[in-house]
Formats: C-alpha cells, sequence, structure tokens
C-alpha cells in the first residue's frame, strides 16, 4: 500500500494489478525494520538480523551479538540456553541502557554466570563472513584492536522507522534524522486526517505502546479526549530470568535533581524464589523522597 493523495491509497496485488481504497481518516502503523551500521553486509546466512534469527535451520556453536541492547540479549538468552556459545560487543560501557542501571549490571551477572561473554566499550570496525564463519574486529577502551571468531553475528544495533516505498512524498510528509514521522500530540501528522502510531513515530518500540496509541487514535477520530501518560508503559526484556521496568529509571531523576529514595528486596530472600530455585533478581522501588509516590 502507498499514498496516491491524502485521502487515496493505491495497493498492489500479487496478481500485479492496483487497486485503490478511499478514507477520510488514514492511520499509518508500518512498523520497523533491524538498522546496521555502514560499513556491515547483511548477508541474511552469517551476518544476520532478528529476523532470520528466528529461522536458523540449526543451533549454532557460537555467535556474536553486537549491540547489548534489548533484541541482542534477548536473541543471545534463547541460543544461550539451546547450547550456543554467545559473545557480547558493545559499544557502551553498559548493557541494556534504556533501564534502569541496577538491572543492567544484575542481567550482566545472571548471563555471564549462564555462559555469556560481555565486551563493553568495544567500537565494532569490521564485520567480515566466509562460507562458515564470522570475523568482528573491535576497538577496546585503550583504542586496541580485539578480533572475535563465531560461525554466525547476529547484528542487533537496534531497529528503524519502515516507511520505505509509502509515498510519503506526494502527501507532503517528512521524516526527522531518525526517520520517524513527525506528530502533534493527537498522533496526527503535518496532514490533516493521517495519523500515526508505534515504531514509526517517537518512543519506545514496544507493540503494547503501539496498541495504546490505536486505541488512542481511535477515540480521537471517534470525538474523545483520551490520554496517554508514556511514563506508565512498561519495558520489558524476555531474557531468562526476565527484567522489566516502568516509569522513571534512578539515572533519570538524579540527572533532573529530583529527591528521591529507594527500597530494594532480593529474591534470595524470598521463601517462594528458594523454593522454586530462581534466586536471580530483585525487586526495586523508586518513591519521592518526601511523599512516597512511587516513580518507579
Amino acid at each position: 500500500g502507498s499514498f496516491e493523495n491524502k485521502n487515496t491509497i493505491s495497493i498492489a496485488l500479487s496478481d500485479g494489478k492496483t487497486t485503490q481504497i478511499e478514507g477520510e481518516n488514514i492511520i499509518i502503523a508500518t512498523g520497523s525494520k533491524p538498522s546496521t551500521l555502514p560499513f556491515i553486509k547483511i548477508d541474511k546466512k552469517r551476518v544476520i538480523t532478528s529476523t532470520e534469527a528466528l529461522v536458523l535451520k540449526e543451533i549454532p556453536k557460537s555467535m556474536i551479538v553486537i549491540g547489548g541492547g534489548v533484541i541482542g540479549l534477548e536473541l543471545g538468552s534463547v541460543y544461550s540456553r539451546l547450547g550456543t556459545e554467545v559473545t557480547v560487543v558493545e559499544y557502551l560501557d553498559r548493557i541494556i541502557p534504556g533501564m534502569d542501571d541496577d538491572l543492567g549490571k544484575e542481567l550482566q551477572r545472571v548471563l555471564k554466570k549462564q555462559g555469556f561473554k560481555f565486551n563493553l566499550n568495544h567500537k565494532v570496525t569490521e564485520v567480515k563472513a566466509t562460507k562458515d564463519k564470522v570475523t568482528v574486529k573491535a576497538l577496546n577502551k585503550k583504542e586496541e584492536e580485539d578480533s572475535f571468531e563465531a560461525e554466525y553475528c547476529l547484528v542487533a544495533v537496534g531497529r528503524k522507522p519502515f516507511t520505505d516505498g509509502l509515498g510519503l512524498d506526494k502527501i507532503g510528509i517528512e521524516t526527522n534524522k531518525l526517520g520517524q514521522i513527525p506528530i502533534n500530540e493527537h498522533l496526527e501528522t503535518s496532514v490533516k486526517g493521517i495519523y500515526a502510531i508505534g515504531d514509526v513515530i517517537q518512543g519506545a518500540m514496544l507493540a503494547h505502546k503501539a496498541e495504546e496509541e490505536g486505541t488512542f487514535v481511535a477515540e480521537v477520530i471517534a470525538g474523545q479526549k483520551p490520554h496517554i501518560n508514556y511514563k506508565l508503559i512498561p519495558g520489558v526484556v524476555y531474557t531468562w530470568p526476565e527484567v522489566a521496568g516502568v516509569g522513571y529509571t534512578e539515572r533519570e531523576l538524579k540527572e533532573s535533581g529530583r529527591e528521591y529514595k529507594i527500597g530494594s528486596f532480593p529474591f534470595r530472600a524470598l521463601g517462594r524464589s528458594r523454593a522454586s530455585g530462581d534466586i536471580d533478581g530483585f525487586a526495586k522501588v523508586i518513591a519521592h523522597k518526601s511523599t512516597d509516590e512511587i516513580l518507579g
């Protein structure tokens, strides 16, 4: 589907013909696709994205994951549990950077125990694939070159909005430098009657965020005055164990100068955790220092 004009969508059918549908209101919800780095050639055989990682015909003996964010760690965690030796190469000094620092530290400790190898503060400079292996070169903190080798390399450096071929230029919508479609507080684009939701606009790339926005736009079109509080949308990392957070992280509160206090409880002190053997992890609550309002 692509725009002919602001009320008409042209649809290319499988038999080569095209058909058109018209609408007073149109919602763009085309999602995102995996990003890459300019010098990496994704061959979909040895150098893969999350899309190909879901359909591998074999369990790799070894895999390098470029990126210590949500997607890289989720898929790395799956393959690690299936027996793959997983090596993570991450540019920053921490993993899952969008979440609370304590969560990242604990997840790294747990995954290390499961056999993950972590190389933080590493800037990838080269990815070379042959018929049966991949070599990744990266500069460490001291600017020395380190080399890693594995059967597969999963490139998980984030996702980018998918707007290719939508014909946005025909209706006068321009994307920002991140490729996102700019919207106002009603999630309406610069063209009246055309809305955008989910991964093609700013904010967390989460399916449940997109669903909330879909409901929100439907209510706007129906003449209601809905509201979304983005701080109440939780983020989840589906590793094992899982990681989840909602609200502000401690780092965000520190940077904004807000006064807060913390309560933390380790799972290893919980009877149920000990009974089931799931003793890794903790629950952490961040509250306002004087009012006790829960902030994260």
